[in-house]
């Protein structure tokens, strides 16, 4: 059975009196952006936290600066469920919090400080994870292989949106480094001499131009130039590039890593040059567990919320999917906008500090608490969720 309500109505009334802690927290990081792997501010600031509020906190936590664990037994003692409350904080280069992640650290806090307020009355264990670098690099798959989220029965993070919906589809994401190697000479005396690196990048964007016109419609490919050289009179001996392939088809997305390395080594041979690839932050397609997000649709509409299902048109790509292969993983959304405001954008950046995104943030913080509560109250529900995990039906 799910948690008694009068122990989820002590968690949400925990979450109001923090109130001003928790919007405070979210202020400061959405006023404060930093890029992935650089967040150490925000990763202080949310240590800090719910250190106040007695977790026991690892600060770097593996080999991540800006990781963060903290650990919480209830007060009925450890032999319970271990549950993770999961935070982002990580920013868009040169745009900052575009992608609201400072509402999902500040809720994050929140439901961590609203189950310290009820710990008396659950045996178990709080895990908050505080995970860098979702926007580029996948810092969870850092900390999965770092053994941080060993032991534990379940993880939440909830997202903000446009739209309020539990279920998550995600693309299979990877980013590519390519590097291509040529040779310098003055271009107008010279050019022969040359070996023009930046034409291999040329080509390759044209071959991947031409690439997207066959590409079904579940499969991206994006990117960005880095680095073209230094001058416009020398050839560029040296041309850098960054791009994401992405598929919602996790088979696909496989077969798409191959073809983007032949259409590599196909520009570097028609510009004669040498070229170095480098595929790095993998995330894969998400395993939504229906057993928790059931539990969170359930709290969801006690809120007076309803569940609008994900847009097939707007579906991005987020390592939670790499915690969803390993344990019962639920990445629900909360809207705090408008729908059709477009993710990662100056809108979306506004729409990350306004008074609607501030009032879902505790709401998110009230949900997050309640389903982990829910989790924490009845094993039974832990072990359904494992056997939908293990598909046993």
């Amino acid at each position: 059975m799910p948690a008694p309500s009068d122990l989820k109505a002590r968690a949400t009334a925990a979450v109001e009196a923090s109130r001003e802690e928790i919007l405070a927290l979210s202020r400061a990081i959405h006023a404060d952006p930093e890029p992935a792997f650089e967040e150490h501010r925000a990763a202080a600031r949310v240590a800090a936290a719910i250190a106040g509020h007695g977790y026991a906190v690892e600060h770097p936590a593996g080999r991540l600066a800006t990781a963060v664990r903290g650990r919480l037994t209830g007060g009925l003692g450890p032999g319970g469920p271990r549950i993770g409350v999961l935070a982002e904080y990580d920013a868009l280069p040169g745009l900052g919090h575009g992608c609201g992640h400072n509402t999902m650290a500040a809720s994050g806090v929140g439901a961590a400080i609203a189950l310290a307020a009820v710990r008396d009355s659950f045996a178990g264990e709080v895990v908050f994870l505080g995970t860098p670098a979702e926007e580029r690099g996948s810092g969870k798959q850092f900390m999965l292989d770092d053994g941080l989220f060993e032991g534990l029965d379940a993880a939440l993070l909830f997202h903000p949106a446009d739209r309020d919906m539990v279920e998550c589809p995600l693309l299979a994401s990877e980013d590519v480094d390519v590097t291509f190697l040529g040779t310098a000479a003055h271009a107008a005396s010279e050019p022969w001499e040359g070996r023009n690196a930046l034409d291999a990048v040329t080509l390759l964007l044209s071959g991947i131009g031409l690439w997207r016109q066959q590409l079904p419609h579940h499969a991206r490919v994006h990117g960005i130039v880095l680095e073209g050289g230094t001058a416009a009179n020398i050839i560029p001996d040296r041309a850098t590039a960054r791009f994401m392939i992405r598929s919602t088809d996790q088979a696909y997305f496989e077969s798409m890593r191959e073809r983007f390395r032949a259409l590599v080594d196909g520009a570097a041979m028609m510009a004669d040059v040498g070229r170095e690839l480098a595929f790095s932050g993998g995330s894969t397609t998400m395993k939504d567990n229906l057993t928790l997000g059931g539990l969170w649709r359930a709290n969801m509409q006690a809120a007076g919320l309803t569940d609008q299902g994900p847009d097939p048109e707007h579906i991005g790509s987020s390592d939670m999917g790499n915690v969803s292969r390993v344990l019962p993983t639920i990445h629900p959304s909360l809207a705090i906008c408008d729908e059709g405001v477009p993710w990662h954008s100056l809108e979306s950046l506004r729409a990350a500090a306004t008074p609607r995104a501030e009032r879902t943030t505790l709401v998110a913080a009230a949900l997050v608490a309640e389903t982990a509560l829910d989790l924490l109250a009845d094993p039974s529900l832990v072990e359904a969720a494992w056997r939908e995990f293990r598909g046993e039906g």
